[in-house]
């Protein structure tokens, strides 16, 4: 047991902490007590909501208004929390408020948790995250259950503005509208498309840039990580708005029965959820083949690094991009904001990207083998959503045969965890070599 514990690194920790959340829930949702029927829900179904709620993900099997009790909306609701802000963030408050300290090793798998840089300070920065998110998610709970407190009662109007700014938050993207419609009813209402944007956007930035931008009246500097992805952010945001407003401003069954304001509303909210929150108002299935393009390349994207947000990442994107241009241009070097960017960050950010890649194609094309009937941009577009954790769908989730469903429970994993961090958990870290293999060169392009 002793020599387990010891071969237990901070990613396998992670890795195992998530597993057993995520059975946990499952075995929960799968009581009958979970389901307004009584009866309960398969358990494979059960594992499914139970993966995605914790990978904070948003794909679901069955509708989660119309088929899960009060019980099993909150099981979803703690699976969200959890695995959105990480169940260490809760571990290690509990540990300081009982008096505990929080030991070398728990620093480290805090540090690997949030992709810190190191453990100086981590203990303070997981306290401020959980105020900042509490808060944050109180704020919100607060404007959404005002909004529906017009159109139900008081009661269920705030424990619906809990359950979604909690959701949306984290990235997750479950909802309680019913019927799988999202919140196609609101596409037009400015109060609940810009909280809405807020909370995922806030979500999504990371929580390492959340605390550099709070310290900023102290310090009067940030880092080139939290420039990096601030920039991106910005440019993604606007520029996917503005695509999103010109591919679908014709398309009657989108942007086009609504005003210019309206459209650029539903423009907006369609830019911002695909990294990655899942939440839509404007219905999927109707989108342009265009539209459904651009979403699939900004759920690969995602967010933030460290934040409840999944994707490559904003500042993967961005080294990358600096990379490409750099070698178009003829530099030796990759500089952002006037910083050369090392070797090592470069070939970690081309391992990312082209595990990513690999796990999407792999994906879809077993999801093309046991989910015959359907467009290829289906298969794309739900394999990408999995590994994105972002919830986004265009009618394939309800329909996946058993071996589909555990095909994407392994994707939301992987994507939620990052493949990096499941191959540092299977495999031990690299280790320097006591000898150098002669240069070789390859022709390229």
């Amino acid at each position: 047991m002793k020599n387990f514990k010891d071969n237990l690194n901070p990613s396998k920790i992670l890795v195992l902490g998530f597993v057993i959340i995520i059975i946990v829930g499952a075995i929960l949702l799968s009581l009958p007590i979970a389901t307004e029927d009584g009866k309960g829900l398969a358990f494979l179904d059960a594992l499914f909501t139970s993966t995605s709620a914790t990978c904070v993900t948003g794909l679901v099997v069955v509708d989660t208004g119309d088929t899960f009790s009060m019980f099993g909306e909150i099981v979803i609701l703690i699976l969200i929390q959890l695995g959105g802000i990480g169940f260490m963030t809760f571990a290690t408050f509990l540990f300081t408020i009982l008096g505990k300290k929080i030991s070398l090793k728990e620093r480290l798998l805090l540090k690997e948790a949030f992709n810190a840089s190191s453990t100086s300070g981590i203990v303070k920065l997981v306290k401020r995250i959980l105020v900042f998110a509490l808060l944050t998610e109180g704020i919100g709970a607060l404007i959404l259950g005002i909004r529906f407190s017009f159109e139900m009662p008081i009661g269920q109007a705030i424990y619906y503005g809990i359950f979604h700014s909690i959701s949306l938050f984290n990235n997750a993207g479950f909802d309680l509208m019913g019927d799988f419609r999202g919140l196609t009813g609101y596409v037009n209402d400015p109060t609940v498309v810009l909280t809405v944007c807020m909370l995922i956007v806030i979500g999504g930035l990371g929580f390492i840039v959340i605390n550099e931008l709070y310290e900023y009246r102290e310090t009067r500097k940030v880092s080139l990580h939290t420039k990096v992805v601030l920039l991106t952010t910005v440019i993604l945001i606007l520029g996917a708005t503005i695509f999103i407003y010109l591919f679908e401003y014709g398309n009657d069954k989108t942007l086009g029965p609504l005003s210019v304001v309206e459209k650029g509303l539903a423009a907006l909210f369609h830019g911002v959820t695909p990294r990655t929150a899942g939440a839509n108002t404007l219905s999927m299935g109707e989108l342009t083949h265009a539209t459904l393009f651009l979403t699939i390349f900004l759920m690969f994207i995602g967010g933030g690094s460290g934040s409840t947000a999944g994707g490559i990442k904003v500042t993967t994107f961005a080294v990358l991009m600096a990379t490409v241009l750099s070698q178009l241009k003829g530099k030796q070097d990759v500089v952002l904001f006037k910083r050369r960017i090392v070797i090592d960050t470069i070939l970690k950010v081309l391992t990312v990207v082209i595990s990513g890649i690999m796990v999407v194609v792999i994906v879809t094309f077993l999801l093309s083998i046991t989910e015959k009937g359907h467009e290829f941009i289906m298969y794309l577009f739900e394999a990408t959503s999995a590994f994105g954790t972002v919830g986004l769908s265009i009618g394939l989730t309800p329909e996946l045969s058993a071996i589909g469903r555990i095909l994407i429970i392994i994707t939301m994993f992987i994507g939620r965890l990052g493949p990096l961090t499941l191959g540092f958990a299977i495999a031990n870290r690299k280790k320097q070599e006591g000898f150098q293999h002669p240069k070789g060169n390859i022709m390229i392009g």
